[in-house]
């Protein structure tokens, strides 16, 4: 089933916090990573994980900042057991609504079924959950990390969270009837093989997975709630609905640079106290994304010269002002380099 699948008769519409993670998840893994030792430095760094950004449920945090945490955890704690100890720091409520969605159902199938619509409370659009149900039930998972390193211990997180939640729902020691990874057997996996129960474990297989048996799949769960269920369902929908996606760091640059000119002092140093970092690091956070600051000056100029422009409450020489520039000439010497017309051209076609 797509995860952005049928609720309650409906899809789920494609909107920004596709590509976004909840506050919690990004939350745990921040902890995780600084307990496997991560550098307090190189975590201030990750865009939206600051206590402040973290503290409303409804922030949402770009997935690549999700991804560098994963890759601090990863380059932390090298090998397995990485993702078990996040999965260890994680007990019943941490994910908040979907904790509570994945185990509340008539059975441990209908749960998670129930609550695959809802994937989006906790991660993006693309990070893949999938189940299939014939007897046995499957849940796998397809993250986006690019690292095989860093896709090892986010799967390995992933199946040991939803064998806790499993044994959560259930009330009883689960034991899974096999888990599968995509990544190489390490030389010495015996700390998987306890923490998930079973040495039923493959490597290099076509999809990271974990298969709970018939017995364990379709048992009633012992405190199904039905109508608490509809409730979670129902604010887990308002929650989407509600989100606020967190700017990209470009985008926030960008926010902060259109500030800036728009107070008349748009400085690297000015934009780089507005983003509470220092001017080289915004510098190399530019060069990261492959551009600079004279590209992102002239873009942002240009921007707004075409809607002062389009306005016509201003004139050039007032808009060349505003945008800094030393008189009309300059601006309409730059608006022809950035657009090839002038801007009396584009006053005639906004008439």
């Amino acid at each position: 089933m797509d995860l952005d699948g049928l609720a309650g008769g409906k899809r789920l519409a494609l909107d920004p916090t596709d590509t976004t993670a909840s506050t919690h998840l990004i939350r745990l893994v921040r902890d995780a990573a600084r307990a496997a030792g991560a550098g307090a430095d190189r975590l201030a760094a990750i865009h939206g994980t600051d206590d402040a950004t973290l503290a409303g449920e409804l922030n949402r945090i770009p997935l690549q900042s999700l991804i560098q945490l994963w890759e601090a955890v990863a380059t932390a704690r090298p090998g397995p057991g990485a993702g078990l100890a996040v999965a260890a720091a994680a007990p019943l409520g941490t994910l908040t609504t979907w904790d509570y969605l994945v185990t509340n159902g008539p059975t441990l199938a209908a749960a998670l079924h129930a609550a695959q619509p809802y994937h989006r409370l906790v991660t993006a659009a693309a990070e893949g959950f999938d189940l299939h149900h014939d007897g046995e039930l499957t849940v796998g998972f397809r993250t986006t990390a690019g690292d095989p390193a860093v896709v090892a211990v986010v799967n390995e997180y992933v199946l040991a969270y939803y064998l806790r939640r499993a044994r959560e729902a259930t009330g009883r020691a689960v034991i899974p009837a096999r888990v599968t990874f995509g990544h190489s057997a390490p030389p010495d996996h015996r700390l998987l093989v306890d923490a998930f129960g079973t040495a039923a474990i493959e490597f290099d297989a076509g999809a990271d997975s974990i298969t709970f048996d018939a017995a364990d799949a379709t048992a009633p769960l012992p405190r199904a709630d039905p109508m608490l269920a509809d409730l979670l369902r129902s604010h887990a929908g308002l929650v989407l609905a509600s989100a606020r996606p967190l700017p990209s760091p470009l985008e926030a640059f960008r926010i902060a640079l259109a500030a800036a000119i728009a107070d008349g002092d748009p400085t690297l140093a000015t934009v780089a106290r507005r983003l509470a970092m220092s001017t080289r690091s915004l510098q190399r956070h530019l060069a990261d994304h492959d551009t600079t600051w004279r590209h992102e000056y002239d873009s942002v100029r240009y921007e707004q010269a075409k809607t002062l422009l389009a306005e016509g409450r201003l004139t050039t020489a007032a808009v060349a002002d505003r945008l800094g520039f030393t008189d009309d000439r300059a601006l309409r010497k730059a608006f022809r380099r950035w657009s090839g017309t002038s801007p009396s051209e584009l006053r005639a076609a906004s008439a």
